[in-house]
């Protein structure tokens, strides 16, 4: 018998979606709407530009005929709506396109240099973790040491340097003062040569961790500072529990959820900005790729990395975003307040 309409009459609990599916759900709309805006910008900001794209086909002194035939080559000739429909249908068929000057899929090319940029990106970015988290808590538990404010101290320091620079220092610390590292390169067989691979990594994600790092750490600090003066921890020790005990159970959990955040936006910027470790330790990465598509005028290069970068962006960010909603049930809370 169907139940009658009653004004306030609510669904049963276990018919509703779960809230952080729900949250989920919203959030992956988001990412598809950003995405799009992305690709939109990304579209008529290359099109601003000055020149057209089918002058990277040609040579000093082209004929008409020739200009003609490039342009209707790269469709430059077309009207930009007709342009732009064709990018986005290529966009949602995971086709880049091909690189005017090489030839190439732009996706494989993408594909092989990701071989350099994410390890570099995730090496980096372990280290970094590795360096922030015991350092920065010991930073704030005993921040009434000595060593605790020379933990801080050091990571301004870390903070202040220029990535570059702390790439030149170890490459002269390491490469050339003790010849212990190689000063960069890449085996033309990639990683098919894992230890040469390998080695040539170590001091790029070394400089990346160690950048990252020292800006984490104080993220870490004060996260954790404001957990050693929370009520939760005091109350767990008047229950008895002790110290280590307290700030493990009951503080890291708390304390994670802004780190987390800016776990994600660090990330990020380290991918992002592996484009100068790249071009200081002669990586074949994105970021050499992005270059020589710049200064060739390679339009579905430039496209696409610009768009693959932007997707594993937003995608961090998502993560981050859900990761968030799992640690801390008080924001599952809110998303089911919300919703």
């Amino acid at each position: 018998m169907a139940l009658p309409f009653r004004p306030g009459y609510s669904v049963p609990d276990k018919a509703r979606i779960p809230p952080i599916l729900a949250y989920t759900i919203r959030r992956t709309l988001i990412l598809i709407a950003s995405l799009f805006i992305a690709a939109v910008v990304l579209f008529v900001l290359l099109r601003l530009l000055p020149g057209d794209p089918a002058n990277a086909l040609l040579g000093v002194g082209a004929t008409e005929q020739q200009i003609a035939a490039a342009r209707a080559q790269v469709g430059s000739d077309q009207p930009l709506y007709v342009q732009f429909a064709a990018f986005i249908g290529n966009l949602a068929r995971l086709d880049l396109g091909t690189s005017f000057v090489s030839r190439a899929s732009v996706l494989t090319e993408i594909g092989n240099r990701m071989a350099v940029t994410l390890p570099l990106t995730l090496f980096g970015f372990v280290l970094a973790v590795l360096l922030a988290l015991p350092l920065g808590i010991l930073a704030a538990v005993r921040s009434d040491k000595w060593y605790g404010t020379a933990i801080s101290v050091v990571s301004q320091l870390g903070i202040a340097i220029p990535v570059f620079w702390v790439g030149i220092l170890l490459v002269t610390l390491f490469a050339i003062n003790l010849r212990w590292l190689p000063s960069g390169g890449f085996p033309l067989r990639g990683w098919r040569n894992f230890g040469e691979a390998a080695t040539g990594m170590i001091l790029p994600s070394l400089t990346i961790g160690l950048v990252m790092g020292a800006s984490l750490l104080r993220y870490v600090r004060a996260a954790t500072l404001d957990v050693l003066g929370s009520d939760y921890l005091r109350t767990a020790r008047a229950l008895g529990a002790s110290f280590p005990e307290a700030l493990v159970r009951h503080g890291l959990r708390n304390g994670s959820v802004p780190v987390i955040s800016i776990l994600g936006i660090e990330l990020a910027s380290t991918f992002l900005g592996a484009v100068v470790i790249e071009r200081v330790f002669s990586l074949p990465g994105l970021g050499s790729m992005l270059l020589l598509a710049i200064q060739q005028r390679d339009y579905p290069n430039v496209q696409g990395v610009l768009f693959v970068s932007t997707l594993l962006v937003l995608i961090i960010g998502f993560a981050a975003d859900i990761a968030q909603r799992f640690i801390d049930p008080r924001l599952r809370g809110r998303v089911s307040a919300a919703a």
